[in-house]
């Protein structure tokens, strides 16, 4: 089984996140992982929602709370993208031998995308439907979820959106809204229901609140303390995650 294309190029983009599995594989703890990577214990967090996000099945295996802040392990497929990893290290240090050669992957690197939102997530287009300048394309996730994103006819014209195309779908936490069980959606908005897998509370600002899907996909949601506290959401909790089509950004490989 082959890696889908977005793990592919992460793997060339940002080697260090890919890495990480290395530490987990030996720590065997999130905690020590982030301390042997160099790491913070959130952005360690951060950097395993990615991987997760992006591939097709959990690279990594938790478990929150415990001795040494909750133990980790590679999944199966982890370790098989470890083993890939590892294998790309020593072609690359066989191909780039020259110093000319390394400032050529260093060029191909700047070229590639790097985004400050927080939720990214893969998909492939499974509609598209005209909305008169605009359009509503249809992507289907990981785990049979399924989002709607609207954006211009031009910009599906140069992403060169079609059925089956892979792109990633780009949602900065600010743009969601957490809903209780029991609240309605709102019409034309994209809903999905997951359980809140950790809240990091702010002194000084909104928290930042954890979700995980049924894909096992992970998104972040920037949540006013008022708000959290109104909704009375608490870890291991169930949750809406709501976010308008417009607010959603596509991107495609390279």
């Amino acid at each position: 089984m082959s890696l889908p294309p977005s793990l592919t190029q992460h793997m060339v983009r940002r080697p260090h996140r890919i890495a990480l599995l290395q530490h987990i594989a030996e720590q065997g703890s999130i905690t020590r992982a982030a301390k042997s990577a160099g790491l913070s214990y959130k952005a360690t967090w951060d950097a395993i929602d990615e991987l997760n996000n992006l591939a097709q099945q959990p690279l990594v295996e938790r478990s929150v709370g415990g001795r040494g802040g909750g133990g980790a392990k590679l999944s199966a497929e982890g370790e098989r993208v470890l083993r890939l990893y590892q294998r790309l290290q020593a072609l690359q240090t066989q191909l780039l031998e020259t110093s000319e050669e390394s400032n050529d992957l260093a060029l191909l690197s700047r070229l590639m995308l790097r985004t400050s939102a927080r939720n990214q997530l893969h998909g492939q287009v499974s509609g598209v439907r005209s909305q008169g300048r605009n359009d509503m394309i249809t992507l289907q996730l990981a785990g049979g979820l399924s989002i709607e994103a609207l954006i211009t006819h031009d910009s599906t014209l140069r992403l060169g959106l079609e059925i089956g195309t892979d792109v990633f779908a780009l949602i900065k936490a600010g743009w969601l809204a957490l809903l209780a069980p029991e609240q309605p959606e709102t019409t034309g908005h994209n809903c999905l229901t997951g359980k809140i897998e950790q809240i990091f509370n702010a002194e000084d600002g909104p928290s930042e609140v954890r979700i995980v899907l049924p894909s096992h996909q992970i998104l972040c949601a920037v949540v006013d303390a008022d708000r959290l506290h109104a909704l009375q959401l608490k870890v291991g909790g169930e949750v809406k995650v709501q976010f308008a089509p417009s607010n959603i950004l596509l991107g495609t490989p390279l």
